[in-house]
């Protein structure tokens, strides 16, 4: 059975999800065909984008058999099965597993509350979130602060989101600190390992904006 090639990415600039997309393929220094999706105006909810694509979702992936992949580690994990090096999903069961479970709690505990923060607590993110609830903006403020915190916690105990070395795991977890801008939260000065690992990361050859 021929395994489908790529043929288009569906991006958007800004938002966190495509971003861990892009660090990803920077990482295994890829480089796709891209067409870009402008979410702020509602393009993805469009009849034409959604009958593309099968959902209102971005990133999504277009493969030469026309099968459309969303969700981002989805689509990452069928890049990696594609180009296996570097390894970024783990190299055998446990790792995998491990790295998956780190992943997946980057982004519960702390990805998530941030985008909570943004739309529904800023006006013009009401194309995307309607209703607005200010007031569910409002509880994920301290649970930013408490992931701040307990990832400060990982990081002084290891170099890296999930061991020894960089993953996928750490990709989610930097596009997640980085977006705090769009909320005005600042990490704080006493969080130094987290300083540290973010000072690294922005060092490596694949870190893009």
């Amino acid at each position: 059975m021929t395994t489908p090639s790529i043929d288009v990415l569906y991006d958007t600039p800004r938002a966190p999800n495509p971003r861990r997309v892009r660090l990803f393929l920077a990482e295994k220094r890829l480089s796709l065909p891209t067409e870009v999706v402008t979410i702020m105006d509602g393009s993805h909810f469009r009849p034409e984008y959604r009958d593309k694509v099968g959902s209102f979702h971005v990133p999504a992936l277009g493969l030469s058999d026309g099968t459309i992949l969303t969700e981002t580690v989805a689509i990452c994990r069928y890049i990696e099965a594609l180009h296996p090096e570097p390894n970024l999903m783990g190299t055998d069961p446990l790792e995998k597993a491990v790295v998956e479970m780190w992943g997946r709690r980057v982004e519960f505990q702390l990805l998530l509350p941030i985008a909570q923060v943004l739309r529904h607590g800023n006006p013009a993110m009401a194309v995307l979130e309607n209703p607005q609830c200010p007031e569910w903006a409002e509880v994920n403020r301290p649970r930013v602060v408490a992931a701040l915190d307990w990832l400060e916690g990982i990081l002084a105990q290891t170099p890296y989101i999930a061991g020894q070395r960089f993953t996928i795991a750490d990709i989610t977890a930097l596009v997640a600190v980085e977006f705090m801008r769009a909320i005005r939260q600042a990490l704080p000065e006493t969080h130094t390992a987290t300083h540290d690992w973010l000072t690294r990361l922005r060092a490596r050859e694949g870190y893009v904006e």
